[in-house]
């Protein structure tokens, strides 16, 4: 079954989801496939790995995990382009892995299919992941077919997370024909630089406390809305409808 799809022209908002503890969570299959491509393009093992839940876009996260063992500088930036076409390929390998010790969050299927059946609503994703890796999980749990990943926002565009927002705003509005910005746009994601994402890159955000990031911590950042989880589908489209048909901050 597929959602239906928001024709041209009546698209009225735009939905971001980040996918890593928001929607999915897939264990330590990522810094597996960070461990693997620092051996395969470093040629020594990585005793140091990025720190889990942090939101953190992938370039940067790869970066720092270069920094952090030992390579810096010039030669940092020589192997960065590398690690970048080796993670993925080294995620790849462990699609099953995805699949076997990864997890749906609770309320996320839920949430995610009415969201796509909701009149108007462009729901799509923006996330710290590389395109090649974030289209992985959302297949390996079947939840493709709820977003149109064609006008998202990957790390894999730019490094720097709020970018992304327009990014995909720009990307959506040409495929549906209407304008997006922060008056119609809502980031759904656990994490402070979800916040961060949403109050610089321009986007209302719905902030969920499924990852390592208090409730509390996620008010006092700026998220517009806090919920404890995606279980209550109709508040979430409760939340989204308010925040994009100009009712003010809370």
């Amino acid at each position: 079954m597929t959602a239906p799809v928001t024709s041209r022209g009546d698209a009225r908002a735009l939905v971001l989801w980040d996918i890593d503890r928001t929607l999915v969570y897939v264990g330590e299959v990522d810094r597996t496939a960070y461990r693997e491509a620092f051996a395969e393009v470093v040629g020594r093992p990585a005793e140091r790995l990025p720190a889990k839940g942090t939101g953190m876009t992938m370039p940067l996260a790869i970066r720092g995990l270069l920094e952090d063992n030992g390579v810096s500088g010039e030669m940092a930036d020589a192997l960065l382009p590398r690690m970048l076409e080796a993670v993925p390929v080294r995620f790849a390998a462990h699609t099953e892995d995805v699949r076997d010790l990864g997890s749906v969050l609770p309320g996320a299927m839920q949430a995610l299919k009415a969201v796509a059946a909701e009149p108007g609503v462009v729901s799509t994703v923006l996330t710290g992941n590389l395109q090649a890796n974030a289209l992985i999980k959302l297949q390996v749990f079947g939840m493709e077919r709820y977003v149109d990943a064609t006008v998202g926002g990957f790390s894999s565009d730019d490094p720097h997370r709020p970018a992304l927002v327009a990014i995909a705003q720009r990307r959506a509005g040409k495929r549906y024909g209407s304008a997006f910005d922060v008056g119609n746009t809502v980031i759904i994601g656990d994490s402070l630089e979800d916040v961060r994402t949403g109050r610089e890159g321009g986007a209302r955000v719905i902030a969920v406390a499924s990852g390592t990031t208090p409730a509390d911590r996620l008010a006092e950042a700026g998220a517009d809305v806090v919920l404890p989880d995606l279980t209550d589908a109709a508040r979430l489209l409760q939340e989204i409808r308010e925040l994009t048909t100009g009712a003010g901050p809370r």
